[in-house]
């Protein structure tokens, strides 16, 4: 795969945006690796090969479990994650598959506020929001994994 155009070098201020968005929300109060699953999940869910690579690694670089990482595809079989995580993933899921759905269930979203608060779920939206950005740039440009 032969990677389209680079959206950094060609477009760096939307770029430097983004990266104030992950800035934010590495400093948010939301676990990061709750946060890492979930960028992880949604890029599978788009099929970003870039992106399900570098969050794979970066969970891997940061202690996470190789189970907790394999097996995030099928984290509802899964035992390996806390209630806490399977809600943010739940969030995730639904909130990546819009169009397949009318809209995020109440029960999914009920289930998440039993377990983060108002400032956390805000800070999930963005982070569901910006992972599926991001999978979308590298997906439309073809970004190869390994490529940044």
């Amino acid at each position: 795969m032969t990677q389209r155009l680079n959206v950094a070098a060609l477009a760096p201020e939307a770029y430097k945006s983004f990266i104030a968005v992950e800035a934010y929300l590495h400093t948010c109060g939301l676990p990061l690796g709750t946060l890492g699953l979930m960028k992880l999940r949604a890029s599978q869910i788009n099929g970003c090969a870039f992106c399900v690579d570098m969050h794979s690694r970066d969970l891997k670089k940061s202690g996470e479990a190789d189970e907790r990482i394999w097996s995030v595809a099928a984290w509802r079989e899964a035992t390996v994650y806390s209630p806490a995580e399977r809600a943010a993933l739940a969030l995730t899921e639904e909130a990546t598959r819009l169009a397949d759905r009318a809209a995020v269930p109440d029960a999914v979203w009920q289930e998440a506020a039993e377990h983060y608060d108002e400032q956390q779920l805000a800070s999930m939206v963005v982070a569901i929001a910006m992972i599926n950005a991001w999978n979308r740039i590298a997906v439309t440009t073809r970004t190869p994994p390994g490529a940044m």
